[in-house]
């Protein structure tokens, strides 16, 4: 096998935008760093909103296994963390800059977000969210 064999397609171009892979990073306790990673599969950016990808979790949260501690928390609000081949935050649990990465329209569709194949998102508390910025401190 040859270098030439291997698909050198970067991940966020490898898959059309009708069929992406998601990764929320689903945060119940931002000072304990409490969090987990649902991956949804098969996720069409075109017609998906932000509104009906909120809704995709919390289904899956409340349906799948393994996520029976998450299922009394609330989840309202998702925001960029990065996408493929991006930069991460320092931060382990959320980026706690750019507040313009806050997808507040329900209506718009992610692609409209600039979503692409293999973007991570968090899904989170806008309340637990507020109050951890005006005191930004670990418990753990």
């Amino acid at each position: 096998m040859s270098y030439t064999d291997f698909d050198d397609t970067p991940t966020n171009l490898a898959k059309p935008k009708t069929s992406a892979t998601l990764t929320l990073r689903v945060i119940k306790s931002f000072e304990f760093r409490t969090e987990r990673h649902l991956v949804l599969h098969d996720v069409n950016l075109v017609t998906t909103t932000v509104g009906q990808l909120k809704e995709m979790a919390r289904q899956a949260i409340q349906t799948q296994p393994g996520w029976k501690p998450y299922r009394n928390a609330t989840f309202d609000t998702l925001k960029l963390y990065t996408q493929a081949h991006g930069a991460k935050t320092t931060n382990l649990i959320i980026n706690l800059d750019h507040d313009d990465w806050i997808l507040d329209d329900d209506s718009k569709t992610l692609e409209a977000c600039g979503f692409e194949n293999e973007t991570e998102v968090s899904l989170f508390s806008r309340q637990l969210y507020e109050a951890f910025k005006l005191n930004p401190e670990t418990k753990w």
